[in-house]
């Protein structure tokens, strides 16, 4: 028992490891909220494209000697708008027009840093996360913008499950979709680039998806989905910085195998949806039951006590 404290309380000892423990938190829950709705519009693809289309703003940012954080956010949004405006044209599917401008976007910023020698140890934190490292200020700039960020997406939760659900009828009802599309690919790229210091550009798609993916397969309610995947995304992130102190490993690689095993275990034991519960079904005759139920699911709204279609 006393190993175990002494395992919970030593990091805490130390103001660096304050520090992470609290943007790991911040960038788990922020991650676990956005990606919900990531998931429910099956566009992971996204999360993916953003974190390459940020490059661009960081290698010019570090060019010219400026903030990497806010380079890499501008890049994002700048391109986020661009696919947004395209993916309007319904004669493109929206994840094609997403590849076409983020690997752009990517190719953009390897041209860059070709001009500057010497930028590959200093980008090597933005590759590979350097949570270790953060200072004070990097803590309020996580904690103001992800707040922002959560309280934006919650005051839009309802017309983005709409949307995401289905497009057509968000049009029907008059909702603004191509705006509710740009305010999405805004959400997202913001909550990658205040993740990059946790996880690092190459890992920053595991933090976003993953939690939401847990959720998804732990519960059909909308609702609860929105608070498990930022309870999962936070715990994942503080397991995974603790297992990081106590072996001396990769911070930012551990976050994500600790919330990539939670994701094993949910698809393997999910009390409807897990590989053990469908065996289960497929013995008794459950399978017969679903059939007959599902046709009472349907389409729903988007409102905490409904179910995902």
């Amino acid at each position: 028992m006393s190993a175990f404290l002494d395992f919970l309380t030593d990091p805490w000892q130390h103001v660096f490891m304050q520090r992470a423990f609290l943007v790991a938190a911040m960038s788990g829950v922020v991650s676990g909220v956005i990606g919900t709705h990531v998931v429910l519009r099956g566009m992971a693809f996204i999360g993916d494209a953003v974190s390459h289309a940020v490059f661009p703003g960081v290698a010019i940012a570090f060019v010219l000697h400026t903030s990497l954080v806010l380079g890499g956010a501008v890049a994002g949004l700048a391109t986020a708008l661009a696919a947004a405006v395209f993916s309007q044209n319904r004669r493109l599917k929206e994840d094609s027009v997403i590849g076409v401008f983020f690997a752009a976007a990517f190719g953009l910023g390897i041209v860059v840093l070709s001009t500057a020698p010497g930028y590959s140890g200093s980008l090597e934190s933005f590759l590979f996360g350097q949570i270790l490292g953060i200072s004070d200020r990097d803590v309020a700039t996580v904690a103001v913008t992800g707040a922002v960020l959560v309280l934006v997406a919650l005051a839009l939760h309802k017309e983005l499950v709409t949307v995401s659900l289905d497009r057509e009828t968000a049009r029907a009802v008059g909702l603004p979709v191509f705006a509710l599309d740009i305010a999405l690919y805004a959400l997202v790229t913001v909550t990658v680039v205040i993740s990059l210091q946790a996880v690092g550009n190459i890992l920053v798609l595991a933090l976003l998806i993953t939690p939401a993916s847990c959720a998804r397969l732990l519960t059909d309610r909308i609702g609860t989905m929105m608070v498990l995947a930022p309870v999962i995304g936070g715990v994942s992130s503080l397991a995974g910085l603790y297992l990081s102190y106590r072996w001396n490993l990769a911070a930012g690689g551990l976050i994500v195998l600790v919330v990539t095993a939670v994701f094993l275990v949910c698809w393997l034991c999910a009390p409807r949806h897990g590989l053990l519960a469908g065996l289960r079904r497929g013995r008794g005759g459950g399978a017969a039951e679903d059939g007959a139920a599902a046709p009472r699911r349907g389409w729903v709204s988007a409102g905490g006590g409904h179910e995902i279609p």
